[in-house]
């Protein structure tokens, strides 16, 4: 900091940088039952000291059940869906009045917006979201994005915020994305009965052995640990947003992840930045899977081939014509993902056919291509 006490910006993001910052509940409540307000000032300085230096910031927050459960005088949980979600519609007006309220004091205007599941199945949801986002940055206001808790049904959740926070920024295209959360990263062991656990700086890929030190779910405040925080790592990452998970107590954590200092543990990008279509595809919650045999698998990986039905050796799930299915290889390594020509039922019919059979089995036919190569995304 300068002696007035304003955060100086690392010089490696002097250049326009958009960033999405995701706050768990128990970065949002101090390890508390309640939102505790100095750190949300204290995190919404550091958005305002970001976005004085130039840069866009986008915030994905938990916490609508807890304000909603505080509002209401901390009644007895039930743990119901019904009981969520009215706590959430409680709590989202108390949340968003909070931030709004922080972000005047730092002469910032806020915008909320709730996403379902179905914000980034839809293409046309999925393109007029980005547009709301890309407007609010472009005029200067802070985009506050969480789950609508109050609506949503299994059918149409994402799930968790950590999800929701990778597809944010696969959305507005980030160049980072900062997960703050009660734990200093990830560690080579869960350092509460590891206490030789050292924490891993970097990650250059996901493996199964990371994804083996994920551990389990989070705390009775939050939905989220750290394999839904690895999840949306791998998320992110594979469009080409690079992803930090840090301490959220620390002291400036949020501008030191932005500016590249060494905290907790950073995730490199290992894909290349995608156009929107892919993008999308990428972004969009897959309803399926389809298991390719080893000639299928080798031809997309080498050849940027498209899918045939006679490479398909087995379907799971149940999806329409022009949902996303993952592409697994023989292993069970996701190959890539794609927009499906066939539904899950014609898709069984015809798995293991070649090309030319497929209209005298289904009575009709959609083309060769189950996935077509324009609408994959290889990982």
């Amino acid at each position: 900091m300068d002696r007035e006490g304003e955060v100086v910006i690392c010089p490696i993001i002097m250049g326009t940088m958009r960033v999405v910052l995701k706050l768990g509940t128990s970065v949002l409540t101090g390890g508390t039952d309640r939102l505790h307000r100095p750190r949300l000032v204290e995190l919404m300085r550091q958005m305002a000291a970001l976005r004085s230096a130039g840069h866009e910031v986008v915030l994905v927050t938990s916490g609508a059940v807890i304000a909603g459960w505080e509002a209401l005088g901390f009644p007895p949980r039930e743990r119901t869906v019904a009981e969520k979600q009215v706590l959430a519609a409680v709590g989202q007006g108390v949340l968003m009045h909070t931030y709004a309220q922080l972000a005047e004091i730092y002469g910032l205007k806020a915008a909320q917006i709730l996403l379902t599941a179905d914000d980034f199945r839809d293409r046309t949801r999925y393109l007029n979201a980005r547009t709301t986002l890309a407007g609010c940055l472009s005029r200067g206001v802070l985009p506050i994005i969480n789950e609508n808790d109050a609506v949503a049904v299994e059918e149409i959740k994402v799930g968790d915020n950590d999800t929701l926070s990778a597809f944010v920024a696969n959305l507005v295209e980030a160049h980072l994305l900062v997960i703050l959360t009660d734990a200093p990263g990830l560690y080579t062991a869960d350092p509460r009965t590891h206490p030789d656990a050292t924490l891993i700086p970097e990650v250059p890929r996901i493996t199964p052995e990371i994804w083996a030190l994920a551990g389990g779910a989070g705390s009775h405040r939050g939905t989220g640990g750290m394999q839904t925080k690895i999840q949306a790592a791998e998320i992110a990452t594979r469009a080409g947003t690079p992803v930090v998970i840090a301490p959220g107590d620390a002291d400036n954590a949020f501008v030191r992840a932005a500016s590249g200092e060494a905290i907790g543990t950073r995730f490199l990008a290992n894909g290349s930045r995608l156009e929107a279509r892919k993008r999308w595809i990428l972004a969009e919650i897959a309803s399926g899977r389809v298991q390719l045999d080893e000639g299928a698998a080798r031809a997309l990986r080498e050849r940027g081939g498209s899918l045939l039905a006679v490479g398909i050796r087995g379907v799971e799930g149940k999806f329409e014509r022009g949902h996303t299915v993952r592409l697994l290889a023989p292993d069970g390594t996701e190959v890539g993902r794609g927009l499906t020509r066939y539904h899950s039922g014609d898709l069984r019919r015809i798995a293991g056919m070649k090309s030319g059979a497929i209209e005298a089995e289904l009575g009709y036919e959609y083309g060769p291509e189950v996935v077509h190569r324009d609408d994959m995304v290889m990982l």
